[in-house]
């Protein structure tokens, strides 16, 4: 089980999970909207999932991606330095980290889609 395969010493934040995955962004539940029920190229992905002292967006345990929807929170002061922690321990865990801004996600999904679809190595003919 994933939770098991992250060397952490921090206890799962399954409750925080549950209630981010009923209080998603608007872009969160659009690309949920794609990526569920392996509609995107029959990859399976799992949202709001705990890893390590972290919750992420959307991850894909066969590609070990994570996507990331950034929103407003993520232009704030102090927020690039708090990011870029959380991508070295995912990085550190052996993931790839795919960041997608929230109104990129709501405005040109087909975009993003591409973006990750470049990501996890599928292009189109």
């Amino acid at each position: 089980m994933l939770r098991y395969a992250v060397t952490c010493t921090h206890p799962p934040k399954t409750r925080f999970a549950k209630k981010l995955r009923k209080d998603q962004t608007p872009g969160e539940i659009k690309l949920w909207k794609a990526l569920r029920s392996g509609r995107f190229h029959g990859l399976k992905f799992r949202r709001q999932v705990p890893v390590g002292p972290y919750i992420v967006d959307f991850l894909c345990p066969a590609k070990k991606l994570i996507i990331e929807v950034d929103g407003d929170s993520h232009f704030e002061p102090g927020a690039k330095e708090k990011d870029a922690t959380r991508e070295e321990f995912l990085r550190k865990q052996r993931f790839a980290v795919l960041r997608i801004l929230n109104s990129e996600a709501v405005c040109d999904l087909e975009a993003a889609l591409a973006k990750l679809a470049y990501a996890v190595g599928y292009t189109e003919d």
